[in-house]
Parts: C-alpha cells; sequence; structure tokens
C-alpha cells in the first residue's frame, strides 16, 4: 500500500474511534444505577403507588430504591433536606407548593400521577337508607345525638384519620355551626375499621374519608353533601365553609433529582395510573396477604401493556 493510502487508512481509524469516543461519552449515555429515595405516607394507596414505582425503577431502569416513612408534611421538609427525591401522591398542598417549589424553588411538578382525589364526610349505605335526608349537611344537627361518643361529649362525633391529612373538619364544623366534635382515629387503618363495625353492626358513624381507597370496593359507603365548592372558597382555612375540591393528584420531586436523576426521572414523570389501578394492588395488600412488593409484582406482570410506554427509551 503506498503512503496515500496508509495515510487514507489511519485517517479513517482515528475517526472511527474518534465516533466509538463520542457513543460512550457519559455525557451521551442514559443514567442508570443510583438510589432513589421516594417518600411513603401513612395510607395504603400511596403504598401501593410507591410499590409499583419502586418496582419498576429496580426491574426495568436498574436503580436501588429507598422507601422513606414519613407524613405529607415531613415528605416536603425530606425534599429540601435531601433526604426525599419523589412524592409519588400529592394531594393539593398548595402552601407547601408556595414555599418550596415557587419561593425557596428545591422542589418541581413532575405532572399528574393520573389519580383522581376525592375527600369528604361519608356515613354506612345503611344510615342513607333509614334517614334518607341525613345526607344533606343542613339536617346533620338534627342526627347529631346519634353520633355521640365518648370522646366527643354532648357532641356528634365526626371521626378523622391521622391528623397529618389534608383536612378542613374541624373549620367546616365551627363555620357550618354543627353539632360535632372532629376526634382523630388516628389512622386510615383505624377509619376503615370504624367503617366495617359500623356497616355490620349497624352503628351509627360519620367519618372523614377519601378515595382512590379500596374499601369501596368492599362495602357501601354514601357521601354527605356539603356547600358546593366554589374556586377560593378554601383560601383562607380558618373560614372554610365549603366542600372539598376535586383533586387532580400529581408528583412532586426535588429539582436536584429532576435535573440529574436521568432515566428514574423520566420513569417518575411519565408514571400515570387509574384509581381502579391503584385499588387493585392496595386490596391485595390489605386483603390478601401480599406484601407491597408482592402485590407491585402482580400489577406489573398483568398489566405491561399500562406500563411498557413508562419506561424510557
Amino acid at each position: 500500500m503506498g503512503g496515500a493510502g496508509r495515510r487514507r487508512l489511519a485517517g479513517v481509524v482515528v475517526l472511527l474511534v474518534l465516533l466509538s469516543g463520542c457513543a460512550e461519552s457519559p455525557r451521551e449515555r442514559p443514567a442508570t444505577g443510583g438510589t432513589v429515595r421516594i417518600a411513603v405516607n401513612p395510607w395504603v394507596g400511596y403504598e401501593a403507588s410507591a410499590a409499583v414505582l419502586g418496582r419498576l425503577l429496580k426491574q426495568e431502569l436498574g436503580y436501588e430504591v429507598q422507601k422513606v416513612k414519613l407524613n405529607e408534611t415531613q415528605s416536603w421538609e425530606g425534599i429540601e433536606k435531601g433526604t426525599v427525591d419523589v412524592i409519588i401522591e400529592n394531594w393539593g398542598r398548595e402552601a407547601e407548593k408556595k414555599t418550596y417549589i415557587e419561593e425557596r424553588k428545591v422542589a418541581v411538578s413532575a405532572g399528574r400521577n393520573g389519580n383522581k382525589g376525592v375527600i369528604g364526610w361519608y356515613v354506612p349505605q345503611w344510615m342513607a337508607d333509614k334517614y334518607p335526608d341525613i345526607t344533606d349537611w343542613r339536617q346533620l344537627n338534627k342526627y347529631a345525638h346519634l353520633f355521640k361518643t365518648n370522646k366527643s361529649g354532648n357532641f356528634g362525633q365526626l371521626l378523622d384519620g391521622d391528623a397529618s391529612y389534608v383536612t378542613n373538619d374541624e373549620a367546616l364544623v365551627r363555620n357550618l355551626h354543627l353539632n360535632y366534635k372532629v376526634v382523630y382515629a388516628g389512622s386510615e387503618k383505624a377509619l376503615i375499621n370504624a367503617a366495617k363495625l359500623a356497616t355490620e353492626r349497624r352503628t351509627p358513624l360519620l367519618m372523614y374519608f377519601y378515595e382512590p381507597q379500596w374499601l369501596f370496593t368492599r362495602l357501601k359507603l354514601v357521601k354527605i353533601n356539603l356547600p358546593p365548592y366554589a374556586i377560593g372558597c378554601d383560601a383562607d382555612p380558618k373560614r372554610v365553609a365549603c366542600d372539598y375540591p376535586p383533586y387532580l393528584l400529581d408528583k412532586i420531586v426535588s429539582r436536584r433529582f429532576a435535573d440529574g436523576g436521568g432515566r428514574a426521572y423520566e420513569l417518575v414523570r411519565n408514571f400515570t395510573w387509574t384509581n381502579d389501578n391503584q385499588n387493585a394492588v392496595a386490596d391485595d395488600m390489605t386483603n390478601n396477604g401480599m406484601s407491597a412488593d408482592q402485590a407491585a409484582r402482580k400489577w406489573i406482570e398483568a398489566n405491561r401493556i399500562v406500563w411498557k410506554d413508562w419506561i424510557p427509551g
């Protein structure tokens, strides 16, 4: 081969090496590996979402997942402290959004998660059948005596869950001039047990509750018609006198994770499923003896058509 040919061959080799180096450049490769820290708030629907997301992060993308059990307020604080990357189910929390997203700029929205949230007051179906007007909030004082307990004294009891949940109930009772006292059951499990007992034993119960929730697939609860929600009617927490707004639940991530989370962040951003999807996993966790990971694996195996498009290319 002549000198010119050797020079041309050498040039081709150099070009191929350069192109190969570009293809292998860390900057161009999708990020893989690392640890994703997911806040887990204290209700089973949230745990179901975190279980499915966590398993997909491990199974499909090779990330380690750390689940951090926190209430809603602590989860936002964890984003600022650097101990939380993802809140997978956020219920409004406009004050926290203002503080951590707009002012401190340590968090960002990663879009809706597909769940439609409803918060309200409920009674067992048998009560609505026996007292047809009980679902009108203006008639609740007439029935307050039915709901008296040792904890509510001379007032009817309105049973709430964990005190950290989103709730306007104390203000609603006060501003609607209702003869009721809010009593905190302390957990979602306690609310569910109360609903089961009230249904089975036909005992009176007025309770704070919400959807999505697997319990609605097992027994019937009827929602109380509070004064209709209108935009801004809950702007002042002390003066609230209207129903809860409809919630299009969203995902919150740390700005650090949004900027450097690579394919993990893309999966979180793409994650979106229905109330029925969540309820199926939560029901298996609660009633069918499955761990969160077992229930997530069952759902993932049966629903590839749902989640395959969440996985980044």
